[in-house]
């Protein structure tokens, strides 16, 4: 029976402190009482290969990764990062699974890729898991973000773009942890410039003027000034409003 420097070095994790030579003498001895018919050997020597053997839910990543084109070693990192490989892990939030997916988060996706009913199933979970994955970098295409949604929930994540409130430290750490893993740069602890503001429709051109109201339009700019600082919308050709025909109509 040779020795591997697979075998070797899995009996070395097992010692804690011993030298790496000690334990290729005992897999020697092992070895030679199998050739003198001792089957204790065989039995004592089955576990040093099991720590070289695919991942228990290879099969199940590879199939996630080419449905939902995300690299195995990300699903792989993930679910390490969120259930250690425990397949019945629950959250004090609720999240299930290898990949803690949120009840209602597992319905949405459940629904959308037709999976089974069970969420604590390898397979569908890490389907689930994944699909959210690419969900999460479509929505916002860099890995650190899709990280931070995953963990925290889009909805937190919206809410630390828009308003800089600090994401959870857990999510930080995530974020922080992982990125570099899956190839993404970790953000700054400073938060992102929240987006512009959506336009105010007191802004809009949607009125025009009167053909007898010649005040507005020759008036200066400190005094076309609306109340709160902000310049009046001048009218434009294609409003959807058209000016009244009669003196004193209305818009």
């Amino acid at each position: 029976m040779p020795l591997t420097a697979a075998s070797t070095l899995a009996g070395w994790r097992q010692s804690g402190d011993r030298p790496a030579w000690h334990y290729a003498v005992l897999l020697l001895a092992g070895a030679l009482s199998v050739c003198t018919g001792s089957g204790v050997a065989v039995a004592q020597s089955a576990p040093v290969e099991r720590p070289t053997a695919a991942h228990p839910y290879a099969a199940h990543i590879a199939e996630a990764s080419q449905r939902f084109g995300i690299p195995e070693h990300w699903i792989r990192a993930v679910l390490r990062a969120e259930s250690a490989g425990d397949v019945r892990a629950i959250s004090s939030a609720g999240a299930m699974g290898l990949m803690q997916v949120m009840p209602d988060t597992w319905a949405g996706l459940r629904v959308r890729h037709g999976l089974g009913r069970d969420p604590y199933d390898p397979r569908d979970n890490i389907l689930a898991g994944t699909a959210y994955l690419r969900e999460m970098f479509d929505r916002y295409g860099n890995v650190a973000a899709m990280l931070a949604a995953y963990n925290a929930g889009p909805g937190r994540y919206d809410e630390h773009r828009a308003t800089g409130r600090p994401l959870p430290a857990e999510t930080r750490a995530y974020v922080a942890a992982l990125a570099p893993i899956l190839g993404g740069a970790a953000p700054s602890d400073a938060p992102l410039q929240p987006p512009a503001p959506p336009p105010d429709w007191r802004e809009a051109p949607l009125f025009v003027m009167r053909p007898d109201d010649t005040r507005a339009a020759a008036a200066p700019l400190s005094e076309a000034q609306s109340g709160d600082g902000r310049a009046r919308a001048e009218p434009q050709d294609g409003s959807i409003f058209v000016a009244s025909a009669s003196d004193g109509g209305t818009p």
